[in-house]
């Protein structure tokens, strides 16, 4: 009895194994795929054939071919800042479920760090590009730093609405598909705000379209893109990589949002959420396509709009 107990232990263990690599395998490889479809779908709505769906793999592995180019005007702080962007985007992915899948780290508060992380991130982008002393990076640094500042309490306020119907105050448990179908069945209202909350906060902390175009080459209107200007080779690299995980990140929030569906089969549920991220990105390519970008004065109003959102989500969920 005692052999059959340790069989069975074993074979738990190899297979929560397997599920980790497995959620980990796909939060490395799969965010520069939806950077591929968002483009392969502006493409087709500007009647283009475009660039393959694999693209961004190829920029990537080209960047990384590269040497390194450094101002003799910067320090360790330029030099830092695709790095540390990149890992606190890492292990905010770390914190974060997918679909039915526990995440690889979960604790008590742990909502908090991930808001930390993603807050460091930002800070490090923005510190190096202060650190070039160019005046077109110094203001998309500050353009980043004020947006940012408004884009917060929108996601503070939306998982205020989710900790409610959480047995924790971890993302684990509070966007788990339990937790976020109980939030559904209770106040299907307060997760409707709280799910276009999100994504307003999408578009906004990933630099999209109606806040910002990641394919434009004007100083003047840039936000993000100015601020790596002056970065190139395997250092760009990083920086392109750390935004396509950051998409993922913001995209596997709105799905265990907005799509807390488990068939109860591991392998179709991975399916089904990789499917809903996919579809999420599509939608991303289509307001792109098919809406202006805002000038820099609405911005502001978009992000308090997304914080108002979360009020109501929160008044709707008493």
């Amino acid at each position: 009895m005692i052999e059959v107990l340790h069989t069975l232990s074993r074979l738990a263990m190899v297979s929560f194994l397997l599920r980790l690599l497995l959620h980990l395998a796909i939060a490395v490889s799969f965010p520069p795929l939806l950077l591929g479809i968002i483009g392969k779908v502006k493409a087709f709505f500007g009647g283009r054939v475009g660039p393959p769906v694999l693209q961004p793999y190829r920029d990537l592995l080209r960047l990384f071919r590269k040497g390194f180019v450094f101002s003799r005007t910067t320090t360790w702080v330029f030099r830092a800042g695709p790095v540390v962007g990149l890992i606190t985007v890492a292990l905010a992915m770390v914190l974060m479920p997918l679909g039915s899948h526990r995440a690889p780290l979960a604790f008590g508060g742990d909502v908090l760090v991930f808001a930390g992380l993603l807050g460091l991130g930002r800070f490090f982008t923005v510190a190096a590009a202060l650190d070039t002393g160019s005046s077109f990076e110094g203001m998309g640094a500050a353009r980043e730093a004020t947006f940012s500042a408004l884009a917060e309490p929108g996601l503070f306020l939306g998982l205020m609405v989710l900790v409610r119907h959480a047995t924790g105050a971890s993302l684990d448990l509070m966007l788990s598909t339990e937790g976020t179908a109980r939030a559904w069945e209770a106040t299907p209202g307060a997760l409707v705000m709280v799910a276009v909350s999100f994504f307003a906060l999408l578009l906004v902390e990933n630099s999209r379209i109606p806040v910002d175009d990641p394919a434009t080459h004007l100083e003047l209107t840039m936000i993000h893109e100015v601020m790596v200007l002056d970065h190139s080779g395997p250092a760009f690299g990083l920086i392109q990589y750390g935004a396509a995980l950051k998409l993922f990140v913001f995209a596997s929030l709105v799905v265990n949002v907005a799509f807390p569906v488990t068939t109860g089969n591991p392998e179709a549920d991975w399916v089904l959420f990789l499917g809903a991220v996919v579809a999420l990105a599509m939608g991303v390519g289509v307001l792109e396509s098919t809406m202006a970008r805002l000038r820099l004065l609405h911005v502001p109003r978009l992000l308090v709009a997304s914080s108002i959102l979360s009020v109501f989500g929160i008044i709707l969920g008493s």
